[in-house]
């Protein structure tokens, strides 16, 4: 091996760039990131005043994956031989495409997808099949039925971020069904929509549904995801690939007592839902806007040439939304969070007064 591999490495590394986090803005109503706010700060307080009252931090969590599991399988209704976790669907999406996929595998997928997704196989050179969304930000699943021949793994996030599409469900169905090779559906948003594939894990052992906490329970700083999948995958991955203590004590306890006030959750969702669609109905009221129908809790819009300086007027409000720009043939789109009912009240408002 030659002597300045590792500075080799590097550069390589260097001009990958990663995936980008969004800024961070102090005192702002922080409407950027996706994460639910919606859930009273309490239900975190009293969580983690349980999972501490439970912990001894001084021990290695023996056992606590186990229980842990064993809370999800209720919640999800599956066998906890199918069910493993992770440090988030991050950690888990990273290990499956690290010892599943190569330079060799093509992997299908739309455009755009979850971006740490796509940083992840640009890092491992994993080659990607990309479907592009049409003018209406939708996606033709005859597209992804054609390009399945020539794929060896389909991956969806369901619903999309950042554009908050979902295929209707037998379409989905249909797509899974058909393809032979490894199938992983992200449902990070899967609360917020209209439907769920886990069950579908009982009959389709090439599926992997992977699933999260940090978006429905509002949990996106303990780091807690899962996957439900056939029993064998879940075997290897779990005691094989997986770290030997993939989450904390703190966030396994927290998990278990999140997930035992799981109806709180649901009465969450129904209010980010009728919230989302207050934004979506009123940002179609500007003549500025392209609006798009959103299965998540958040909303993409495209503000054409004045996306700038709308997400400029909104940052000097301290409001921060998600700039993202191009997607397809869209050139100023733009992606807000669906916050609390107060949270959303003073967005439309600024944009009201911007342009009204």
């Amino acid at each position: 091996m030659k002597k300045n591999w590792f500075e080799e490495k590097i550069k390589k590394f260097g001009l990958i760039g990663g995936y980008k986090k969004p800024e961070l803005v102090e005192d702002s109503i922080k409407l950027d990131s996706n994460e639910n706010y919606v859930i009273p700060k309490q239900f975190q307080n009293d969580i983690i005043f349980s999972a501490k009252k439970n912990s001894d931090i001084r021990e290695y969590p023996l056992g606590g994956v186990e229980r842990l599991i064993d809370m999800i399988s209720k919640f999800v209704k599956i066998p906890s031989s199918m069910i493993g976790v992770g440090n988030g669907s991050d950690q888990i999406l990273d290990l499956i495409l690290s010892n599943f996929a190569s330079n060799q595998t093509k992997v299908l997928t739309s455009n755009p997808t979850f971006g740490f997704f796509e940083e992840r196989c640009k890092l491992y050179n994993i080659p990607l099949i990309t479907i592009p969304f049409s003018d209406n930000m939708k996606l033709d699943i005859k597209d992804f039925l054609k390009q399945s021949k020539t794929a060896d793994i389909l991956y969806l996030d369901s619903p999309n971020n950042p554009t908050g599409f979902q295929f209707g469900k037998s379409e989905l169905q249909k797509l899974v069904k058909s393809f032979s090779g490894l199938i992983i559906i992200d449902e990070a948003y899967g609360e917020f929509s209209e439907y769920s594939l886990s069950n579908m894990v009982k009959t389709q052992n090439n599926l992997i549904v992977v699933q999260t906490l940090s978006k429905s329970f509002g949990l996106a700083g303990l780091r807690l995801g899962y996957f439900i999948a056939n029993k064998k995958f879940t075997e290897i991955f779990m005691n094989v690939l997986q770290y030997p203590y993939p989450v904390s004590t703190i966030t396994i306890e927290s998990g278990i007592q999140a997930l035992e006030n799981s109806n709180q959750m649901k009465d969450i969702i129904n209010i980010i839902k009728i919230e989302r669609k207050r934004i979506i109905d009123t940002l179609q009221t500007f003549d500025t806007f392209e609006v798009f129908d959103s299965k998540a809790n958040f909303v993409l819009f495209d503000a054409h040439g004045a996306y700038k300086r709308v997400y400029s007027a909104l940052a000097e409000q301290g409001i921060s939304i998600r700039k993202l720009g191009k997607i397809g043939n869209h050139n100023g789109c733009l992606r807000v969070t669906v916050g609390t009912k107060e949270m959303n009240s003073k967005f439309l408002l600024a944009v009201r007064d911007l342009l009204g």
